[in-house]
Order: structure tokens, then sequence, then C-alpha cells
């Protein structure tokens, strides 16, 4: 393994010509897998010279412009990434097909920090809800030249008044984490991008459906080019926890680009690398110190990344509907979780600690297994079958009557999962606990249903909900949330 890079000294350079600042698209997970790709298609083994005007292409921003007091450096890199709610590179047609209309704040989206160890062999992803308590440090509104004192806003409102350094500054001082790097990228590479990687796949056990990005997906697996995949990580109106639980989506999202994008023979491809780099540049802003060497050093050391290799949270949420004069309903961070959370980033040490490596995945299902009732019968003339089969799926979680019977024909070769057509959902999560069981629709039945132990019974399988109740700070790596089985 190459020896990881160190973050460069900053570099005050003369003042460039300034542009005009570009509005960005929505959506972490669009910048994300930008960025992502670049570090990725470097880990391939493709060389500086087919980087070579990167820099050149880059947008750069000085987001740590006289910036003092700032908390010390800890082990490993931390890279911001933002993404504002910018709108005008998106072309009239886009704008219908994935009803991306409405007018701009020009705040940031969505606000992300990306750890990755000093061993180069983690990412931890930690998700910053965009209506989070802030306090801003003094500063100079930007589009007035107003000078303000500190004052309490939402976080993402922090880049409409002061750009970039003000929400690194912003950010610096709620986590106390130091930023080596800032990028922010558009959303119109992550279409290219996606589509130039053939898809990104994603499953889900219920369908998704949201009006206001026009997503419509059935239950299952889907491999998403460019448009379906923007109206996934965007769509915010598909439950009721809106911003947190299209977070978890997003995650889910970046954890099965990474799994593409590592485990496909795309990025040994030379052409396919000039094309995805292509959709990248030209659309990414990073900070000065951000370029060719880091990016090349940083995906030399990560050649054997993985989803495995990756982690994802949200910040831990106190309260929810904060309400402060002036700003509105916010989210309080809980102070001594999110603490914890930021002094394993500053020390370099996994968000999940303590959790196996290589637990072995549960099966995604619709409903909670602690919401379906079950009674159990067994098929067979195998002595003690139905109270096994009843343990078994009392311990994963399913409401067991604990009392098994014998069914009325003891030669029942397949397990059956009988049902009532009203409660099919509960059905598919049962029967995806019981490999290679059928499932026997049956009018009247009522809500309980009933599984006949057949001669083929040999396990019960893990499963949990796919959307479990909404809880901020849960760690998860990235194999957990990818694609595993039909049922995922």
């Amino acid at each position: 393994m190459s020896t990881p890079p160190r973050s460069p000294a900053r570099r005050v350079p003369p003042p460039p010509s300034r542009r005009p600042p570009r509005r960005r698209g929505p959506r972490w997970a669009v910048r994300m897998s930008s960025a992502l790709s670049v570090v990725v298609l470097a880990a391939a083994g493709i060389g500086h010279t087919v980087l070579t005007g990167l820099d050149s292409d880059l947008d750069r921003v000085d987001a740590f412009k006289d910036m003092k007091n700032r908390p010390r450096a800890g082990h490993g890199m931390n890279v911001l990434l933002v993404g504002t709610d910018g709108r005008d590179r998106i072309t009239e047609e886009e704008r219908r097909a994935y009803r991306l209309g409405g007018a701009p704040c020009h705040c940031t989206d969505t606000i992300m920090i990306v750890h990755i160890s000093a061993d180069r062999e983690r990412a931890s992803v930690v998700s910053l809800p965009r209506d989070s308590y802030a306090e801003t440090p003094p500063h100079t509104d930007r589009t007035t030249g107003e000078r303000h004192q500190g004052h309490p806003l939402k976080l993402n409102a922090a880049y409409a008044e002061g750009g970039p350094q003000l929400t690194v500054r912003t950010v610096e001082a709620m986590t106390k984490v130091k930023i080596d790097h800032y990028l922010e990228v558009d959303f119109t590479s992550f279409m290219k991008t996606v589509d130039v990687l053939g898809g990104v796949r994603i499953c889900t056990a219920q369908p998704l459906k949201d009006t206001y990005t026009g997503l419509d997906l059935p239950a299952g697996t889907h491999t998403l080019k460019g448009g379906e995949a923007l109206q996934y990580v965007r769509s915010r109106h598909l439950d009721g926890a809106s911003d947190l639980s299209r977070m978890r989506r997003q995650q889910r999202f970046m954890a099965a680009t990474i799994d593409r994008a590592t485990s496909s023979g795309i990025l040994l491809n030379p052409m396919k690398f000039r094309d995805v780099t292509r959709a990248v540049l030209g659309s990414v802003r990073a900070d000065k110190g951000f370029g060719t060497d880091e990016l090349l050093a940083l995906g030399r050391a990560m050649r054997d990344f993985s989803p495995s290799s990756s982690e994802f949270t949200t910040v831990p949420v106190g309260r929810v509907g904060y309400a402060v004069k002036g700003v509105g309903s916010t989210l309080k961070w809980d102070d001594a979780a999110a603490g914890r959370l930021f002094t394993a980033l500053r020390e370099d040490r996994p968000l999940a600690a303590g959790k196996p490596p290589k637990e072995a995945a549960a099966v995604r299902v619709p409903v909670d297994p602690r919401q379906i009732r079950v009674q159990v019968a067994n098929g067979t003339r195998t002595t003690g079958l139905g109270r096994r089969v009843d343990r078994a799926l009392r311990a994963t979680g399913f409401r067991t009557t604990g009392a098994p019977v014998n069914a009325p024909a003891p030669d029942v070769r397949r397990t059956v999962v009988a049902y009532d057509p009203r409660w099919d959902n509960s059905a598919r999560s049962l029967a995806a606990a019981l490999p290679g069981a059928r499932l026997r629709p049956v009018e009247g039945q009522g809500a309980t249903l009933k599984v006949i132990a057949g001669a083929d019974w040999k396990e019960v399988r893990a499963v949990r909900p796919e959307e479990p109740p909404e809880r901020t700070g849960t760690v998860v790596r990235g194999d957990e949330v990818v694609c595993g089985n039909e049922n995922g």
C-alpha cells in the first residue's frame, strides 16, 4: 500500500480573477458520486498523464481564506461536500422530465463530511441535515456586504450569507472537526456519470412513488440511469420522515455507486475512464489545495476500497421542530451523541466500533416482523418440527402464537405461507424468512398468517424492515445497504 498522502500546506496565491458564482444543483449523492468517481478512477491505476488536465479544468474556490482559530487537525482527511440548489445549468427538457422547477434559495441543499482514514482503508460519511440549528461566527454577508455578528440560522443558509468560507467555518464551529478540503459539484455531471457507468443497481421491498420528483419505482431491483437516479436521490415525499429518510436512501445509493464502480471492469477501460472523467469535470468546485497529485495518491492508496470499507450515518438529532425566532422550525442536535460522533472522526476511529466486520446482512422486507402475527403448523411426520419453526420465527422477531399445531395432511413437501390477500406485504416479508416457501392466498383468513412447515424446511433467515423506525445517529456499512438478493 502506498504511503498515505498528507494534507498539503495551505498556499495563498495572488487573488485570481473571480468568475461569476455558479449555482449548483441539489442532493449530496450527486456531489459524493461525482467526487468519488474521480478517486475510484484514479485507484484503477490510470496514471498522472490521463489526469494532467484536471487542475486546469476544476473550478477553484478559496474556501479557507484568512481563517483563524480553527480546530486542531486530527488524523486522516476530512472533506466537506456541499451542493447548492442552483438551477441555471438545467435544460428545459430536464426541468420537465425530472420535475426540477422552482426558485432556488442560493443555499446549500445538503452538507456532509467525508472522513478518509489515515490508512486509507475506510471512509466515514456523516450527513448534516440542512435544517440543523446553527450559529454562525462573525462574518460579512457576501450579498449585502453587511458585517454580522454570530447569529442563529438553519445550517443550509450559511452558504447564502457567506459562501463556502462561512459554510466551512460554521461546520467547524459546530463539530470541532478541522476540514481539510472542500468540494462542490453540480448534478448534471452526476446524471452523465451514472449513464457512463451503465447505471447503478438499487433495490426496494416496496413501491416508491413521489409526485413531486416523478419517481415511480415498483418493488424489486432496478438499474437506474442518470435521470431516474437523480429522482431517487432527490425524493422527499415518500413518507413522513422527509429529509431524514431521504438521506438514508442517498446513503444506500452512494454505497451502490461504490459497488458498481469498484466491481466492474469499467475502470480498467481507458475509453470509459475518459468518458467518466469528462462527465465529472467542468462541474466540480474545489479548494486550491485539492488537485491531481492528491487525487492520484489517494486513489492509489484506495485500490482495495469496496462498499464494506464505507460507513454512513446522520448526526444524531435530539429535538425535531425546535422553534427559533426569526429562523423557524429547526433540528436540534443531540449534543452528547453528536459530540461522541465527531470525537470518533477526530480520533480516526470507525463510527460503528465493535460491530462484527463480517456480520451477515439481514434480508430487507416491506413489513417489520414484529408487526406480523404467525400461526405455525407441522405439515410433516417429524416430531417437534412445528415447535422448532415457531421458536426460530419468534427469535427472528415474528409474533408467533407459541402454540404450533399439526396440519391436516402430514405429507407437505414444500413449506407454505397461507395469507389473506389484504396482508400481502406481510406475507412476502414472512416468506423472505423461509427460503423456498410458497405463497398461498386464502380469502377471509384474517390478519394472522399461517406457516405450514414442509419437509424442505431448513432454517429461518434473518430479516429486517427496509425502512426501520427513523433514528438519526445509526451507523450502517456500505455492504449492508447494497442489493444482496432478490428480496433486498
